[in-house]
């Protein structure tokens, strides 16, 4: 998911993605522990879109404090 698709969401969206994907990079690393993933680049790919959706977050966080 690129920055323009995020900031097309709303903030409830992406509070729900959030949450999805943080469940998602728990159960790749799991299996990742028990037995080596087909493409590990993908813990790697989703611990990157987690931030970005913070980021997102936290720039509308401080748009509406001003």
């Amino acid at each position: 998911m690129k920055n323009k698709e995020i900031r097309g969401l709303s903030t409830k969206e992406i509070a729900d993605r959030l949450v999805s994907e943080q469940h998602n990079l728990t159960k790749l690393r799991i299996n990742h522990a028990v037995s080596p993933l087909d493409n590990p680049q993908r813990i790697k790919e989703v611990r990157r879109l987690i931030a970005r959706l913070k980021t997102e977050l936290r720039n509308r966080e401080l748009t509406e404090i001003k």
